[in-house]
């Protein structure tokens, strides 16, 4: 006797959004040498989809850098970066999995650590966005946006 077939349930999936914001903490050295935890946000759009844009808010102002997502990933589980930003992987005082970020510009330096674990979920979601390989832009639109700039100038 033949079983029944299993009746498929149609499942609705709602669609990804194409931006993401992730607070992130991170640990810094204080200038007495001790570690402060600093907030920063993790910001993924499809429109853009090779950057992360990390914003730290300070009193009344923020500073926002933009990062490859691809020099993130690496950043996991291996040493990258030769310009602005440098990551690392290392290992916390408690004995997690970290990622050292270094960012320099001709204002300073700032040395920073996170947990892996934190930023391997955030880049897991840009990826559900924007899978790698699939990235693009729209061309025609970028130029739009860039002459309507230089116009507004």
């Amino acid at each position: 006797m033949e079983r029944p077939l299993p009746r498929l349930v149609p499942v609705t999936q709602q669609p990804i959004s194409g931006a993401l914001s992730q607070d992130l903490t991170l640990q810094v050295l204080d200038a007495w040498g001790r570690t402060v935890d600093l907030t920063a946000s993790f910001g993924y759009d499809a429109g853009d989809p090779w950057a992360v844009w990390i914003t730290f808010r300070g009193h009344g102002d923020s500073v926002r850098w933009a990062a490859g997502r691809d020099l993130l990933m690496r950043g996991l589980t291996e040493p990258t970066g030769d310009g602005d930003i440098q990551l690392f992987p290392s290992v916390d005082e408690n004995g997690r999995a970290a990622v050292v970020m270094e960012l320099c510009s001709p204002d300073g330096r700032l040395v920073t650590q996170m947990q892996t674990s934190e930023l391997y979920a955030f880049l897991a979601k840009t990826l559900a966005v924007v899978p790698l390989g699939a990235e693009t832009i729209d061309l025609d639109l970028l130029v739009e946006a860039l002459v309507g700039q230089s116009e507004a100038q």
